[in-house]
């Protein structure tokens, strides 16, 4: 018999011809442990403890439940069983995609200016180190310096920042921590930015050439905050920008003293997001135009996300509300906070959860860890 998916009430057909019927409700806060498979790679060990319908499954193999196990264990393993769910509800969703047409002239131009480079400075956001990650970047940089820097640090914890640092400590990767807006870790990123390409006038001089300023590209997606550093860097205004995507449209060199020059760049992303669960995380951060999505839908995944996490929960979003999230998905939760504030206007609702998401009124958050 075939599966299908009800996510937020609508249905998606599967591929899977398992004979055995089937009814599970994923409730908000609950943590669910999906039926095992070794071939998938998103699967993962999970727990569930309460209730209230965020995914209904029809047909398939019966789950198994998380019982009497090690309560650390559980909360790690509900991270991995939220990534996959979140990639079962996206499959009933329009596709998220942003391409607007200076992002191609930019990528054409970057490419070239990448050959005049010393050192790169990848900025993603700290928050979804993962999901702000361009995947061609590595087949551009090649063999070039690079530094990866994790803005917003002060909008996760102090434990999702010690995760980060071991995964990319592991890597080999020079991981800066910085928060644009206040400058933390800017004057800091200069410095390795020199040191890193302190070579390059060493064979400029073997060669009988005078010495000159370091060059180095600030790369990455849109609103990850590449514009801010660039202004604390030089403690002035030389750039614009702005809490949304797409501000910055074209590049631009700026001088940091007689030893460093910076490349500001638009943000850039790939023609196609292939990874829908990444882009949905791009548009519940605001990293990604609003064009490209649907507020209704991202808000209501939202709801689904953190009702299962162990930070958030449903009290939180019902004293936030003053609302009994028990028992609703997220579709019908915002639906049910349009009519309880905004006199049954939907997108205003959801506008509103995702606003309170954005400026930490559930807690600063992080949406990803690093792989196991």
């Amino acid at each position: 018999m075939a599966m299908a998916v009800q996510v937020a009430s609508l249905w998606l057909p599967s591929s899977s011809t398992t004979p055995t019927h089937l009814n599970l409700l994923h409730s908000f806060g609950s943590k669910s442990k999906p039926p095992s498979s070794s071939s998938s790679a998103l699967s993962a060990t999970s727990s569930l403890s309460s209730p209230a319908p965020t995914i209904q499954i029809v047909g398939g193999r019966n789950p198994t439940w998380y019982e009497n196990g090690n309560a650390n264990d559980a909360f790690e393993d509900d991270w991995y069983d939220l990534d996959t769910d979140l990639y079962h509800w996206t499959k009933a969703l329009r596709p998220v995609q942003w391409y607007p047409g200076h992002i191609a002239k930019t990528e054409k131009e970057l490419k070239t200016q990448l050959k005049l480079m010393d050192v790169v400075i990848e900025v993603r956001d700290a928050r979804i180190p993962l999901s702000t990650s361009h995947p061609q970047m590595d087949l551009w940089l090649g063999n070039r310096r690079r530094i990866l820097v994790l803005n917003r640090e002060d909008m996760i914890s102090t434990a999702d920042r010690n995760a980060w640092a071991t995964h990319f400590a592991r890597e080999g990767t020079k991981v800066v921590f910085a928060n644009g807006k206040l400058g933390m870790g800017a004057m800091k990123l200069g410095r390795l930015a020199k040191a890193l390409a302190a070579d390059v006038n060493v064979r400029r001089r073997a060669k009988g050439l005078l010495p000159r300023a370091v060059r180095a590209g600030i790369v990455g997606y849109p609103n990850v905050g590449k514009s801010s550093l660039i202004n604390r860097l030089l403690t002035r205004r030389m750039c614009p920008a702005a809490p949304r995507p797409g501000v910055t449209r074209e590049l631009k060199w700026v001088h940091f003293g007689k030893d460093l020059e910076l490349l500001d760049s638009p943000g850039i992303l790939p023609m196609r997001i292939s990874d829908q669960t990444a882009a949905i995380k791009l548009a519940i951060y605001d990293d990604i135009g609003e064009r490209s999505y649907g507020v209704a839908d991202i808000a209501s995944i939202l709801v689904q996300m953190l009702a299962r996490l162990p930070s958030v929960g449903t009290e939180t979003l019902n004293k936030r509300y003053k609302m009994d999230a028990d028992g609703y998905c997220g579709k019908t939760y915002v639906q049910k906070l349009a009519v309880h504030l905004f006199n049954g206007d939907t997108h205003q609702a959801a506008f509103r959860i995702l606003t309170d998401f954005r400026k930490g009124r559930f807690g600063w958050i992080a949406l990803e860890r690093p792989p196991r």
